[in-house]
């Protein structure tokens, strides 16, 4: 028997808060797990700095990653058991992609991406090809086995339908963390019927993803509406936005230290890769949460007092306050209070941040545009496949239709606490007030 064929003597399982249970038989799927790079995933928190607003949201990528290996893992031995077989290598290679897709995440995600220009999806693929625990389990399949599981993440896969249950506009992904992040925040707007929607999904005849029966239309409405709540209510929420400002600057703050000579008292040695912009895949799998969180512990008593007033707002929640911002009319304010900054010796380049956040709930692309990407499509009664936003007025409400939020966040405890002089101050209070006041153009 082939390593991919190989089962475990006895199914294990994970007891899970979103799925009730997670199953493993396959005994790579459980080398997998056991490996160091995928294990790290229990330090890198799913949603960066949300739970400075949602204190519940303290779960990890780990967690994440096993919800979507499960969802996946159930579309091919359940839903799509009977009508499209898989080969033992499709099938595996399908599982091990879902379970991995998230390898490459830095600590904190998007705002260390932002400093570093970091790709996490490459970096998923390097784990996965390159010197490794998770590349050597991948190997007991085959040579080549790595590279088809990294395929899927980069989306070559010639199988597209693989591809698409990991990446597309209904994916196992965005399913379970949507239901998984709405359940750590405790909000109600990301559940939707998943058990339908996986008892409606059948693979698409053309191969290049898959589509929903026409009875699910609704199922797929209310996924589609959760996505939308949950980016404009808690993904994009201004408080945890004005946390990953804070780190955005940290690091930025601690860049620009290191490239001007400056003595750190504690030598950020995991960090300084990052710093030099001499990153090797040792050094980015080295890094988590917990080690980015001891340096912003220490860098407290720094003596460059941005550095250590940053780390104090960002460890004890003395974050930035934020008015709503719009670039083309509020630029007089914008340079207002940029300028009373600058008097009261407050860098604006830390202290004055605009944060704009954007979403497409649902891209109407239609078959064959220049994107590579796929809509939504309805298998009706008579077998005709129809695009969902041409049959649902609900998702063709939100459809197309970027939604970009723009924030300023500034430090008005500078101005309680007398940091900024009281005639500046004031002028600042006005100018606040002012634009609080304004009518949105």
């Amino acid at each position: 028997m082939s390593y991919i064929e190989q089962k475990l003597s006895e199914g294990k399982v994970f007891k899970d808060p979103v799925h009730g249970f997670v199953h493993v038989s396959d005994q790579m799927i459980w080398d997998l797990i056991a490996t160091k790079e995928f294990q790290r995933l229990r330090r890198i928190r799913q949603l960066g700095t949300t739970s400075l607003t949602f204190h519940g949201a303290e779960h990890s990528r780990f967690n994440h990653s096993l919800g979507v290996y499960e969802i996946v893992r159930q579309i091919i031995d359940v839903t799509f058991a009977d009508e499209y077989r898989l080969s033992n290598e499709e099938r595996m290679t399908a599982l091990c992609a879902a379970l991995l897709h998230d390898l490459g995440h830095g600590p904190f995600s998007h705002a260390f991406e932002k400093v570093f220009h970091t790709d996490h999806e490459a970096y998923t693929q390097k784990i996965i090809t390159g010197k490794t625990e998770v590349r050597e389990v991948l190997l007991r399949a085959g040579t080549d086995f790595p590279s088809l599981v990294a395929s899927i993440i980069n989306k070559t896969h010639e199988n597209q339908t693989l591809v698409k249950l990991i990446s597309s506009q209904l994916d196992a992904d965005r399913m379970d963390y949507l239901l998984r992040d709405a359940y750590y925040t405790g909000v109600s707007y990301g559940k939707f019927d998943m058990e339908r929607i996986l008892r409606v999904l059948r693979p698409s005849p053309d191969g290049n993803g898959v589509i929903i029966k026409y009875s699910g239309m609704h199922a797929v409405e209310d996924y589609l509406m959760s996505r939308y709540q949950m980016y404009q209510q808690v993904y994009f929420h201004p408080v945890s936005r004005s946390g990953e400002v804070l780190l955005w600057k940290i690091l930025n703050r601690a860049k620009s230290l290191y490239h001007a000579g400056y003595e750190f008292k504690t030598n950020p040695a995991q960090i300084i890769p990052f710093l030099s912009d001499e990153v090797g895949l040792d050094d980015y799998l080295a890094l988590d949460d917990a080690i980015l969180t001891f340096y912003f512990s220490v860098w407290q008593q720094e003596d460059d007092e941005i550095l250590s007033d940053l780390c104090n707002r960002f460890l004890n929640r003395r974050l930035l306050r934020y008015v709503d911002y719009n670039p083309s009319s509020d630029a007089d304010f914008y340079n207002q209070l940029k300028g009373c900054l600058e008097k009261a010796e407050v860098d604006p380049a830390y202290y004055l941040v605009v944060d704009s956040s954007s979403d497409l709930p649902y891209d109407l692309y239609k078959p064959g545009a220049s994107s590579g990407k796929t809509p939504i499509q309805l298998l009706l009664p008579n077998g005709d496949l129809k695009e969902l936003s041409t049959e649902s007025p609900i998702v063709e409400s939100i459809g197309g239709k970027i939604r970009t939020d723009i924030k300023l966040y500034f430090p008005l405890d500078f101005i309680e606490n007398g940091r900024i002089p009281a005639e500046i101050a004031e002028e600042m209070v006005t100018l606040i007030h002012e634009k609080q006041n304004k009518k949105p153009s």
